[in-house]
């Protein structure tokens, strides 16, 4: 595939994903969306390793590395589908989009990477921008405010994990870390539906069924697999181009299609995270002209 094409299709994932998180989850409940996806794509993943003939490893470093992937499947998409049932969908990218500033804080601490005078200024723009916007969701009452912070322990924990990820250094290919880790995560989905929910829908709506299926076959597979396609053939830099895009692109998408609010406030606050990121991913540039 054009890796201009790949970089479209991923940004086009990433800013509809949102949405179809918040409309799986719509009369069939959050837990049975998320649990329907991870089953679904789990199984295409599989078959996908499988027909591709990729390699994996069941070394004591790779399993330790599946065990990190399911870890951060679980409490990502756990926090990120119920926080989505309080918050416009498109705060969930927003607030997402922090999450390659809190990556470069962890891996300071957890991989003595530096941080750097353009990443502390891309930390406290980023700060300043979730702050901007929890503030306002204070406006609009306490829901939208614990939805904000369930996405944003979502975020810490999906980050996190990947830090680990990367420092247990397995090797393994994407995709494969994918399946792996779906699988891992799929009985703790079931058991958490099984206790808290444990009721099979009599009906799926059209809208839940098909946004479970578009997350399935390109949220989970397709789109994961063309980014890390994307990390293999360009630039760091501008792989996290996807990232400075994707937060305005879902904010619009949710105004447009699902009818959400787009107050001054949330712009506000979400051009300072994205001005944190630019500082945080090509700040060191201009610094180092200066």
């Amino acid at each position: 595939m054009a890796i201009p094409l790949a970089f479209a299709v991923v940004v086009v994932i990433w800013s509809t994903t949102p949405l179809g998180i918040k409309w799986s989850g719509e009369e069939v409940g959050f837990l049975f969306g998320v649990l329907s996806r991870m089953l679904i794509g789990c199984i295409i993943a599989m078959v996908v390793v499988k027909l591709a003939r990729i390699q994996y490893s069941m070394s004591k470093r790779a399993r330790r590395a599946y065990f990190a992937s399911g870890i951060g499947i679980y409490t990502g998409m756990l926090f990120g589908y119920w926080g989505a049932s309080y918050i416009p969908s498109g705060w969930i990218s927003v607030i997402w989009g922090f999450s390659p500033v809190l990556a470069g804080v962890l891996a300071s601490i957890f991989l003595d990477e530096k941080i750097t005078l353009n990443r502390l200024l891309g930390l406290t723009l980023g700060i300043t921008g979730l702050v901007i916007v929890f503030s306002h969701g204070l406006t609009l009452g306490k829901e939208v405010i614990f939805g904000s912070i369930l996405i944003l322990i979502g975020v810490f924990g999906q980050t996190g994990t990947a830090i680990w990820i990367k420092k247990i250094n397995a090797g393994q290919h994407g995709l494969v870390m994918a399946a792996a880790g779906m699988f891992i995560a799929l009985p703790a989905f079931f058991l958490t539906w099984l206790i808290v929910d444990g009721e099979m829908p009599t009906e799926i709506p059209a809208k839940a069924g098909y946004s479970i299926l578009y997350l399935s076959v390109f949220g989970s597979v397709i789109g994961f697999s063309l980014y890390f396609y994307l990390i293999h053939h360009l630039e760091a830099s501008k792989v996290a181009l996807v990232t400075f895009i994707t937060p305005v692109t879902a904010l619009l998408i949710g105004n447009q299609i699902n009818n959400e609010p787009l107050t001054p406030a949330v712009i506000i606050g979400t051009g300072f995270i994205l001005s944190g990121l630019a500082s945080f991913e090509w700040g060191n540039r201009l610094f180092r002209r200066q």
